[in-house]
């Protein structure tokens, strides 16, 4: 049996999998991944979570947890047994999108993070999720345990991200990928760049959902998880 490794986005932590969780350590061994509050790149990232795990790896990703796991394989594609990409890119960021990162790291250093997360929510979930006082106040949570300094050393660690497309033809390990359809951060049309370059990937458009999918959509994310690993390991 594999060992699944959930790879968190930004300032997120387990809470973002509260829901896959007790759904998949049933039936695999499952992990959750702290390496991107503890190092200051992808790169560092990517090499300590390969020195403290063992064996081959199935590597699930959420947004920057996503873009960890590509360096993950891009480092050790030996290790990687099998890669899931949920709302995240392959794409390095745009100059607009560096020139946002940076005023908000201004903003965090100020001691403005509230302002940032506030503006932040309709980006960070499908617009009939703003509703939902539980959806957002476990966001809200979240970041804000993980508090300025690491929201700054985690957009610094994003922006200095290198573009993966060139390499996603050569990946050759089950890749299931998966957006939700309101995500405005990491629109569909990167799921889909991503799951059209590599052979055999799964591609799926989840509904109800923007980019934190695990946490709005979680019975629909568990099904699509449970069934792509048990075709990987039938046995499980």
């Amino acid at each position: 049996m594999h060992s699944v490794i959930l790879l968190p986005g930004l300032a997120c932590d387990a809470t973002l999998w509260r829901d896959q969780l007790p759904a998949l350590a049933g039936r695999h061994f499952v992990h959750v991944s702290d390496v991107h509050f503890r190092f200051d790149s992808l790169a560092a990232m990517a090499a300590a979570l390969l020195a403290e795990c063992r064996g081959r790896l199935v590597l699930v990703g959420s947004s920057m947890g996503g873009m960890l796991a590509l360096e993950v394989q891009r480092q050790a594609p030996q290790r990687v047994a099998a890669m899931a990409l949920l709302g995240s890119s392959a794409r390095a960021d745009t100059p607009e999108l560096l020139r946002l990162r940076g005023d908000a790291i201004t903003l965090f250093e100020q001691g403005r993070m509230d302002e940032v997360l506030r503006a932040n929510l309709a980006f960070a979930f499908h617009p009939n999720s703003l509703h939902r006082r539980d959806l957002v106040d476990t966001y809200l949570g979240f970041v804000r345990r993980a508090g300025a300094l690491a929201l700054i050393r985690q957009n610094r660690a994003v922006m200095a991200r290198v573009d993966s497309r060139p390499r996603l033809g050569a990946l050759r390990v089950p890749l299931l990928v998966a957006c939700g359809e309101a995500d405005r951060l990491t629109p569909p049309e990167h799921s889909r760049e991503i799951a059209a370059a590599v052979p055999g990937a799964r591609l799926e458009i989840v509904p109800g959902a923007g980019h934190l999918l695990t946490l709005e959509q979680p019975e629909r994310v568990n099904a699509l998880l449970l069934g792509w690993l048990a075709r990987l390991d039938p046995q499980a």
